[in-house]
């Protein structure tokens, strides 16, 4: 039997363009060949993005994801009212556009935690909006992490065949150096080799990336290496005999020998290290992942674009990749799960 997973695309912020997107993703017939989706968001804000594209598209309001037709030609939208959302604008931050931008993303995780869907792909939010209805969370890997109970996760960004995996994140460099300790190295490689099974990827090899320049020069530039980052590599490769793993590559080759064909999945040790080579790579395209949840979540990688919002403008290609790579991941989740749908 053919799988199409179960998607449930967050809206996002209803003050940016995270609904324009979704309808635009969703006027692509593809989907529908290859997954379910729907959305969860504003009845009101999707129905008004519907200008923007050409085809015939219509609204299926449902309760539950056990309601939706699932055609092209026909968005399934999952309704939360939340008060004050239809009175907003665009492009400002809002304290009622973060409360709801919050609101849909838990629903997808309940949703998610029930196996009533397979992925969530998420749009959009605004930080200091969340901020502003009294949600303080860096952002939304922090909100699953959290919602499911997930100690040991990571960011991985995922653009033109590169998977790209993060010890640390949104903190600063000054921290990042202090976690890039030997137990998050090594936890951050376990979540790498699963990527491999997850994105059905051929080259199982992982480069992990110093976290110095020439990685250390064997201490003459920092002793990280010597002390957290090859101990992990090396308990590393006692454990896994299905990867390879290689490294510490010095960063500023990393890039330049993934791109030459030599790996596709990248250990990182800090946030700059790992977005602006991937950035560069394809800044359109890219998509955010969220490592280790016992739930898949994909995401695109921009965020509210407000001078864009309410205007037809904006770009539906990293949602159509986050959509793209979520297929990919539920599918393989339940071919190795031998699960039945």
């Amino acid at each position: 039997m053919k799988i199409r997973p179960i998607l449930a695309l967050t809206m996002g912020d209803p003050c940016g363009v995270g609904a324009e997107i979704a309808v635009k993703a969703l006027a692509n017939r593809e989907f529908y060949e290859h997954a379910q989706p729907f959305i969860i968001g504003d009845l009101s804000r999707i129905e008004y993005c519907l200008k923007f594209v050409s085809a015939p598209l219509q609204l299926n309001q449902i309760k539950s994801p056990d309601q939706g037709k699932y055609e092209f030609g026909t968005i399934d939208v999952l309704h939360l009212e939340i008060e004050g959302v239809q009175g907003l604008g665009y492009g400002k931050v809002e304290a009622v556009a973060g409360e709801a931008a919050v609101a849909y993303v838990l629903k997808a995780i309940e949703l998610a935690k029930a196996r009533d869907v397979d992925a969530v792909v998420t749009g959009p939010l605004n930080k200091e909006a969340i901020h502003l209805a009294g949600h303080h969370f860096p952002g939304h890997t922090e909100i699953f992490a959290q919602m499911t109970d997930t100690e040991d996760y990571a960011m991985m960004l995922f653009a033109d065949g590169f998977h790209t995996i993060h010890v640390s994140t949104h903190c600063s460099l000054r921290q990042a150096c202090d976690r890039a300790t030997k137990d998050r190295v090594g936890t951050v490689i376990k979540l790498a080799r699963e990527v491999i099974a997850l994105s059905g990827l051929n080259n199982r090899k992982i480069a992990v990336a110093g976290l110095n320049p020439h990685s250390g020069e064997n201490g003459a530039f920092g002793s990280e290496e010597i002390t957290d980052i090859i101990p992990a590599i090396e308990e590393a490769k006692t454990k896994y005999s299905d990867v390879t793993i290689v490294g510490p590559v010095p960063p500023d080759s990393l890039f330049i020998r993934a791109k030459a064909g030599e790996y596709q999945v990248m250990v990182v040790m800090y946030h700059d290290q790992g977005h602006i080579p991937m950035k560069i790579v394809n800044f359109d395209e890219g998509v955010n992942v969220t490592l280790g949840l016992p739930i898949i979540r994909t995401s695109v990688d921009h965020g509210t674009a407000f001078g864009r919002a309410g205007q037809g403008r904006a770009s539906a290609n990293s949602m159509e990749a986050a959509m793209r790579l979520a297929i990919t991941m539920a599918k393989n989740r339940f071919y190795s799960s031998g699960g039945d749908q």
